[in-house]
Order: C-alpha cells, then sequence, then structure tokens
C-alpha cells in the first residue's frame, strides 16, 4: 500500500490589503509625474508672443499703373477704313466690308466725294477700289475724313481730304493740289456752306442741289427777278419762296426748307441779284438743316444749277498749304494700300 501524501490543506487565502496598495502608489507616481511636468521651468516652453508685440504687416504699396496706349493708329485716331474692290453696287460693297448699321449711309456719303469724279452709278465699273476712313457717330451719318478711289473709268486714282482753313467756318474737302474738291457756283445762293449733299448727277433722282448749311445762314437771290410764290405745300417744303426771272433766260428758281422770309417778300415783290431774300432751315419735311435749291425752266423742265451758273474751284491759301500736306500725309498713313496713282 502506498503511504499516503501529506495533506497541504486549502490554498491560503490573497490579501486584498496589498492590491490596493499597489494601484495606490502607481497612481500616485502618475499623479506626482503631472505634477513635475506642470512645475517645470517656464523658460523651457515657448510663450505665446502677444498680438500686439507682433511686428506689423508692411504697407502695401499701390503702384500706380500706366493708362492703356492704344496701339493701333485707327484706333488711336478714332477713326475706321473700309477698302473694297467693287465688284456690284457700292453700297453692297460698303455693307460687307462694314456692317448693316454703317455700310448704306456710308455709301451715301462717300458718293457725294464720287460725284465730282465719275458719273454715278454707271461710271463706278467694276474692278474699281475704294479706300475710305471714316467715322462713326451716334445719331448722324458718318463723317468723312478720307476718300481714295482708283477709277477704270478715268485710270486715275482721285482722292480728298477733309481740312478745315483757318478762317473759315466749316470743313472743307480739297484735293491734294490744294483746291477744293467741289465745285461752286457764281452768284449761289450760299457764301457759306459745310458740303453740298445732293446733286442732280448723283442718281437720286432729286431734283435739286442741297447744300448742308446752318439754320440761319443767309439765301440771297442767284438773279434779279420778283417773287411768284411762297409757303405753298408747306408739310414737305416747310417755309418757302419761289423766284422768277426777269429777262434773261427767264429761270424760276425754288427754295425750300427755309428757317424764315425776309420780311416784306410778297408775291410779286422785286429783287436784285444778290439780295438776301431768307434764311435756310431745317423745316417741312427735312431730316438735317440744309438748303433746297432748285432750277427750273418756264416748262417747268428742271435745270443743273452746275450747268447754268458758271462754276470754278476754291483754292487754300499759300501759306495754308504746309498745314494741310501734314494732314494729307497723316490720313495716307492710315489708308489701306490701294491702286498707286498720282493723279487728284
Amino acid at each position: 500500500m502506498r503511504p499516503s501524501l501529506p495533506t497541504l490543506g486549502t490554498p491560503p487565502k490573497r490579501n486584498r490589503l496589498g492590491s490596493v496598495v499597489t494601484i495606490s502608489m502607481i497612481l500616485g507616481a502618475a499623479a506626482g509625474g503631472v505634477w513635475w511636468w506642470k512645475q517645470r521651468p517656464a523658460s523651457s516652453e515657448p510663450e505665446a508672443t502677444p498680438a500686439a508685440a507682433l511686428p506689423a504687416a508692411p504697407p502695401v504699396v499701390v503702384v500706380p499703373t500706366t493708362p492703356v496706349v492704344p496701339t493701333d493708329p485707327l484706333t488711336a485716331a478714332g477713326l475706321s477704313r473700309a477698302s473694297v474692290k467693287i465688284e456690284g453696287p457700292l453700297e453692297t460693297a460698303l455693307v460687307q466690308a462694314t456692317d448693316p448699321s454703317v455700310g448704306p449711309a456710308l455709301a451715301q456719303v462717300v458718293t457725294r466725294s464720287l460725284v465730282w469724279w465719275v458719273q454715278v452709278p454707271n461710271e463706278i465699273l467694276r474692278g474699281d477700289t475704294l479706300d475710305v476712313l471714316y467715322q462713326t457717330r451716334p445719331g448722324e451719318e458718318p463723317l468723312v475724313h478720307a476718300v481714295r478711289f482708283a477709277s477704270n473709268k478715268t485710270g486715275q486714282t482721285h482722292r480728298a481730304y477733309r481740312f478745315q482753313a483757318a478762317g473759315d467756318s466749316n470743313p472743307r474737302y480739297y484735293l491734294p493740289t490744294g483746291d477744293e474738291m467741289e465745285m461752286r457756283l457764281e452768284h449761289s445762293p450760299l457764301d457759306d456752306y459745310e458740303q453740298i449733299t445732293s446733286l442732280l448727277r448723283d442718281g437720286r433722282r432729286h431734283k435739286g442741289v442741297d447744300f448742308k448749311a446752318a439754320v440761319g445762314t443767309p439765301v440771297k437771290a442767284p438773279f434779279a427777278g420778283v417773287v411768284k410764290r411762297k409757303n405753298w405745300n408747306f408739310g414737305s417744303n416747310g417755309n418757302c419762296v419761289e423766284l422768277e426771272e426777269l429777262g434773261g433766260k427767264r429761270r424760276r428758281a425754288l427754295f425750300l426748307h427755309l428757317s424764315e422770309l425776309s420780311r416784306g417778300l410778297t408775291p410779286g415783290s422785286r429783287f436784285s441779284t444778290g439780295q438776301v431774300i431768307a434764311a435756310s432751315g431745317n423745316s417741312g419735311r427735312s431730316f438735317a438743316p440744309h438748303l433746297h435749291y432748285q432750277l427750273m425752266t418756264q416748262d417747268d423742265r428742271v435745270i443743273d444749277p452746275f450747268d447754268s451758273h458758271r462754276t470754278f474751284r476754291r483754292s487754300l491759301p499759300a501759306a495754308q498749304r504746309g498745314a494741310l500736306e501734314a494732314e494729307i500725309r497723316r490720313m495716307d498713313s492710315l489708308l489701306a494700300p490701294s491702286v498707286a496713282g498720282n493723279s487728284p
């Protein structure tokens, strides 16, 4: 029989106090560490710098910008250019070169120059070239500053430039020779006007010559005669008067769209050549200040004043040629290249 092993007895009970002490020591050590971290010298941790102590931000320096100067000479001059080779109607060519809001009016203004060189429209031919410098104006027709027209009909390059001579109240269009582009009438009804805007030979079938002139410009009788009638068909003609020549060719002269008539001017009144009979205006069916001057025969045939009057071209005084030549050089530098030619 095997000997019995000694009885070891029940396992000893665990001391709870020891565990508590152990845990307490661990927590105490941790708490002590935290206290030590908080008590370490202040110099060991960087302090936040107060906002007031921060150096001021450097001031923002605003450098003035130089205005942008247009580099395009045309833009700098406030002008536009249309250059066309004519292959059909002039208006169509200019509408294609500009836009529908500019082309039709520009064609009318340019025609006022072309009529002094060729018959319009019959002598404007395919292959002709045209260069125009113009300025658009809200509510007004374009203002043309220079025209260059190379004509196959005449075999010449024609040029005209807008220029205001010293002492003149209106700019005029001049040829490179220093002569005015437009012919003038001897015994003209107007001494002073800006431009002739309509002629019998401009293709518009207008019965008279229209002078663009300021309201109030004196209107003179082109011949000696008698007043035949005044202020008829007022809705269209506005203030108007018809004169009849005594002797000579027995012509009749009609003046329409006047601002006023001279006092005492009644049917049967006599007048002499050059006598002021009225003032130009914008009355009746008129879209801008101008004078309508119409010549008729006794049997109601229309006469072209430029065929009935003697005509001449006024020349720029020699002292002002230099200023005109400088303007021509400036305009030529802005015109597009075209067919070469030296004739005016």
